[in-house]
């Protein structure tokens, strides 16, 4: 997959094709569609799949405080645009140029440059500066232009509950913000995936024989606090994770927030690494127990769980839509 960054990659990008343009954050079923009837289109036509796609989002410039955490880090992104069959990428920065553009010049940009014979993107997508540009608009812009435009439905999915639910990136968040990493893998089409490097936290867990790996997630969304399954491949390998996320209240009051994740099985020194690990299932809610003995009967029963949660999972593969 070839990579432009900023208006320039527009400017650059190959003629005709298929262009699709949105945020992707999370790669979710609704965003795999998308790039599904991209792909069937490009067969079609011929010319290259672009995806053009925002990063960071625009809010965090235009209104920090509202900018949703991200679900997907950049490096992940690109993988999943990849293995969903893009072969352009172009990242637009939030930077002045791109956020002061309007919807219109937004569009005679692609027009004129990307010139693609065939456009998807969502029922609700906007563009351009102040989100001028909708659907509506757009199909009335392309139909003058020759260019066929596609818009995707949108895509249901069934959660454990039962519950029918639209699919989209503020659902996901919604879901892991209350530890229902199970139905936000259903929406997302794989495991929701806590991706960072290893820092140094208390070491306490190594002094009861129990070592963790201290996660910096950076601006990533971290689900709700509490115990969870998951799962992590460490040089070549695959290890059950359990993961704890929230405060070790059990040893004072006062501890910072950390996402911790215990490798079972595994023996080794991760400081400093990349790691990814998917979280597979809710185990509980973060406890305080009066001592060591009841903290370690209750982490061992965690382990335990873990381990069969996650031997109960399948194979895990990247969604294609």
């Amino acid at each position: 997959m070839q990579i432009a960054e900023g208006l320039e990659g527009i400017r650059t990008s190959p003629a005709g094709g298929v262009v699709t343009v949105g945020n992707f954050d999370g790669l979710h079923r609704g965003h795999q569609s998308i790039l599904a009837k991209a792909r069937g289109y490009r067969r079609q036509v011929g010319g290259p799949l672009t995806v053009v796609t925002f990063e960071p989002h625009p809010l965090t410039v235009l209104a920090p405080e509202k900018a949703p955490p991200r679900l997907t880090p950049p490096a992940i992104k690109q993988e999943l645009l990849r293995a969903a069959g893009a072969e352009r990428l172009v990242v637009l920065p939030p930077t002045p140029d791109v956020l002061n553009l309007s919807a219109e010049d937004f569009w005679a940009l692609l027009r004129d440059h990307a010139r693609p014979r065939h456009m998807v993107e969502g029922a609700n997508f906007t563009f351009g500066k102040n989100r001028g540009g909708t659907v509506d608009r757009l199909r009335g812009w392309a139909a003058e232009s020759g260019v066929q435009l596609h818009v995707a439905d949108a895509i249901s999915v069934t959660l454990t509950d039962l519950t029918v639910a639209p699919v989209s990136s503020s659902m996901i968040r919604w879901l892991l913000g209350h530890g229902r990493v199970r139905d936000a893998a259903i929406a997302l089409g794989r495991p929701y995936v806590l991706a960072g490097s290893v820092i140094q936290g208390y070491q306490r867990g190594r002094t009861i024989g129990m070592p963790t790996a201290n996660l910096d997630l950076g601006d990533q969304l971290v689900p709700l606090e509490g115990v969870y399954a998951g799962r992590c491949d460490v040089d070549g390998a695959t290890y059950p994770a359990a993961v704890s996320i929230g405060r070790m209240e059990t040893f004072g009051a006062g501890l910072k927030f950390q996402v911790e994740a215990h490798l079972i099985g595994f023996a080794g020194d991760l400081y400093g690494r990349e790691l990814r690990v998917e979280l597979l299932d809710w185990i509980r809610g973060q406890l305080k127990f009066g001592g060591l003995e009841p903290l370690m009967e209750r982490m061992n029963r965690d382990l335990a769980i873990t381990r069969e949660r996650v031997s109960m999972m399948p194979e895990r593969e990247l969604a294609r839509g």
